[in-house]
C-alpha cells in the first residue's frame, strides 16, 4: 500500500483480519507519520535526534509561544495534509500567518487541531527508506528530495516536485550513523509500543553540523 490515507484508516488491519495478505503498516504503526504530535513524543522518548519542538492543542497558547521564538521556525499540522502542512516560516508575521491557517481557518480540518512548533535545522536534506518487518532493517538507496514549489527552495512545500538517489555526500559512514542512530532505534521503539512496525519506513532527515537528525518518518 503507497498511500498514507488508507494505511492510516487501516486498511492493513481490515485485510489482516480477512486473511487477505498484504504489504504495508497497520493503522497503529502507520501513527508515526499520521500524527506528527506522536512522532516527536516518540523521538524524544527514545533518543531519537531530532529537531527541538513543542506541540499545542490551542492557538492561544501557540500563538504565544510563536511570539517568543526567533525565526525562522517550522510549523506543522499534527495530522495528513498531502505534504502541504508544513511551513518553514522565515519571520514570526509568517510563522503566525501558517498558524491561523492550520487552527483557526481549518485549511486541514481535523489535521489541524493540534500543531507542531519546531526549530528549523540547516544543513543537507535527505530521505532515507528501510524494509523491516518489525526486527530486522534492512537500508535501500537514499534519496534527495525537493519539497518547496518554486525555485530555489521556495515557497511552501509539496508532496515532492522532484528528486535523485543516491545523494552525493551518502558515504558509507553517514548511512552507517543514520541505520545505527535513527532508522534501526525507530523500529525498535515501534516495537517497544507495542507498534510492531512492517513494510517501508521512510525518514525525512536534515544532515546538520551535530550529525543526522529526523525532520518527519513517513510510513
Amino acid at each position: 500500500v503507497g498511500p498514507e490515507a488508507p494505511l492510516a484508516d487501516g486498511i492493513v488491519d481490515y485485510f489482516q483480519d480477512k486473511g487477505i495478505p498484504i504489504f504495508g503498516t497497520t493503522k497503529a504503526a502507520t501513527q508515526i507519520e499520521s500524527s506528527k504530535v506522536f512522532a516527536k513524543e516518540l523521538m524524544q522518548k527514545y533518543k531519537i535526534p531530532c529537531a527541538r519542538s513543542v506541540s499545542f492543542s490551542t492557538y492561544t497558547q501557540a500563538k504565544k509561544y510563536i511570539q517568543r521564538q526567533q525565526p525562522p521556525l517550522v510549523v506543522k499540522a499534527d495530522g495528513l495534509a498531502a505534504g502541504k502542512g508544513v511551513t518553514v516560516a522565515d519571520s514570526i508575521p509568517q510563522a503566525l500567518e501558517a498558524l491561523a491557517t492550520i487552527m483557526k481557518d481549518k485549511a486541514f480540518g481535523a489535521a489541524g487541531d493540534r500543531v507542531v512548533i519546531e526549530e528549523c535545522l540547516s544543513g543537507r536534506e535527505m530521505s532515507a527508506f528501510v524494509f523491516t518487518d518489525g526486527v530486522t532493517v534492512v537500508p535501500m538507496a537514499a534519496a534527495r528530495d525537493y519539497k518547496p514549489v518554486f525555485d530555489g527552495d521556495n515557497g511552501p512545500n509539496t508532496g515532492g516536485m522532484g528528486s535523485y538517489s543516491p545523494p552525493h555526500f551518502y558515504k558509507p559512514a553517514l548511512a552507517k550513523k543514520v541505520s545505527e542512530t535513527i532508522m534501526e532505534p525507530a523500529v525498535k521503539a515501534m516495537h517497544k509500543e507495542k507498534r510492531l512496525y512492517k513494510g517501508v519506513l521512510y525518514g525525512g532527515l536534515m544532515i546538520t553540523k551535530d550529525g543526522p537528525k529526523v525532520i518527519e518518518f513517513n510510513a
